[in-house]
């Protein structure tokens, strides 16, 4: 039997801003194709399961709390789940990158289309590794590392604990930098192909100044670089499931 039903709400709403705020940026169910009531109803299901693991984590800070106090720790719990849930977003916002890179190496700058996860415009060939990518991340249960990294942090970060902002600003940072790095290593193939490539073509063009070899080329640059993400897809999508772990857990 429930013996404070005040206590027990506000535990759960206390731990609902960490997991819900986390929700509402993580990749895949923060899509705007995701209805909000959807993403409400599984950041409450999730929370709710939690709650009697981290009970005698929350409810005394609840008692201990007077309603300014209250205030705060909504806030500071808040921008906790934001962190965490930004960290694997910004790994998946490398994909985008990685797919211009791809597809300006290989001349493949198609007007953008209706993205399927977001509401942006992207090209077809950035939507089809973002989504490859984001659903590699699902079958290998990313989620899972993300859940128990949020139920690790109240040992680490336990409810009360102001965050720094500079801590914060310094781990996003960190996030950025070790991202572009995988995502250059994923993009690298196609780098090199585009500057050989070009790099042909203008000697050839200097050679036959006559021929306008640039228009010829670029279905030569299409067949070569489609050909080359056939050999290479498999590989990018292992690397870029292999660093996932890596630095999420790693900040």
């Amino acid at each position: 039997m429930i013996t404070d039903p005040q206590g027990s709400v506000l535990a759960l709403f206390l731990l609902f801003c960490r997991i819900g705020s986390c929700f509402m940026v993580l990749p895949g169910f923060a899509s705007a194709r995701i209805p909000v009531m959807i993403r409400l109803m599984v950041s409450l299901a999730v929370t709710m399961a939690i709650l009697p693991l981290m009970w005698d984590m929350v409810y005394p800070r609840i008692n201990a709390a007077d309603p300014g106090a209250y205030v705060v720790l909504i806030v500071s719990e808040s921008l906790i789940g934001v962190m965490f849930g930004m960290i694997a977003r910004l790994y998946v916002l490398g994909l985008q990158f990685t797919g211009a890179v791809i597809g300006s190496s290989m001349m493949l700058m198609s007007p953008g289309g209706t993205d399927i996860l977001e509401e942006t415009a992207e090209t077809a060939l950035t939507n089809m590794i973002t989504f490859t990518g984001l659903m590699v991340l699902f079958l290998l249960d990313f989620h899972q590392v993300v859940m128990k990294a949020l139920i690790d942090s109240y040992d680490v970060m336990p409810v009360g604990t102001l965050v720094s902002g500079q801590k914060m600003l310094i781990t996003l940072t960190d996030t950025l930098s070790q991202v572009f790095m995988i995502m250059l290593r994923l993009a690298s193939p196609f780098l090199i192909f585009g500057i050989m490539f070009n790099f042909a073509v203008g000697l050839i063009n200097k050679l036959s100044p006559q021929i306008p070899i640039y228009f010829i080329a670029t279905p030569f640059s299409l067949m070569a670089g489609i050909f080359l993400l056939y050999l290479a897809i498999a590989a990018m999508l292992r690397l870029f499931a292999d660093g996932f772990g890596p630095v999420f857990i790693g900040q």
